[in-house]
């Protein structure tokens, strides 16, 4: 096998430094994605008909179209129709949301629907306010069940960020391929790229089943 990284490894810290700008773009994305996925999610087991339509109607956009394609929609459309420029890191941290946001709603709603409908009964029966209630007995509760599917969502969103690299990103998958383009060797570059990857992803991982074994005690 031709391999040879001895050519690449003074540019491995510049690779390296990719893995802030990835987790700028995933952290910011996951916000979004979870408090517009909570919305959504109230807007679809509400009474209310047009927000109903609305949220379906966002949801099957979204999840029906290829997410490169959203992020090339900001990143090019919107700059022409409102004569503005977005960056590479807040275009995707927008676009990465919005995608994101249709999965968690159907996540939280499924976390919703799962929780005893003795409890909201219950609740209405005492005289609480729908809002105090969801806010206060059934998220929380939806929450604890959901967490592993959140979870999962957040490690899927830290590796599909790597397509932002089509609108210049300098996130890890950038970092390897210009590092590839400056020494004619592409392979051990995307290599390192792909081991970054799978740690983060064990990283995340074990965290994940950290802060589920936290939350399982605290019950």
């Amino acid at each position: 096998m031709n391999l040879d990284f001895t050519a690449i490894i003074p540019s491995i810290p510049y690779i390296l430094k990719g893995i802030g700008v990835t987790l700028q773009i995933t952290i910011g994305a996951t916000i979004i994605g979870f408090i517009v996925g909570i919305l959504l999610a109230l807007c679809k087991i509400g009474k209310i008909t047009a927000l109903r339509w609305f949220a379906d109607i966002y949801t099957s956009i979204f999840r029906g179209t290829p997410l490169v394609l959203q992020l090339m929609i900001i990143y090019y459309a919107v700059p022409q129709l409102l004569d503005i420029q977005i960056d590479p890191v807040p275009t995707a941290i927008i676009a990465f949301g919005l995608n994101s946001s249709a999965y968690i709603s159907e996540i939280i709603r499924a976390g919703i629907n799962a929780v005893d409908k003795g409890q909201q009964e219950a609740a209405m029966a005492l005289g609480v306010p729908y809002r105090k209630m969801m806010k206060d007995i059934i998220i929380p509760q939806a929450l604890k069940n959901i967490l592993p599917s959140l979870m999962n969502e957040f490690i899927t969103l830290n590796k599909e960020s790597a397509v932002v690299t089509v609108i210049s990103a300098l996130d890890i998958m950038r970092r390897a391929y210009i590092v590839g383009g400056a020494t004619y060797r592409y392979l051990e570059p995307l290599l390192v790229a792909g081991l970054i990857y799978y740690i983060m992803t064990l990283v995340l991982t074990f965290l994940g089943k950290r802060i589920e074994k936290g939350m399982r005690k605290s019950d």
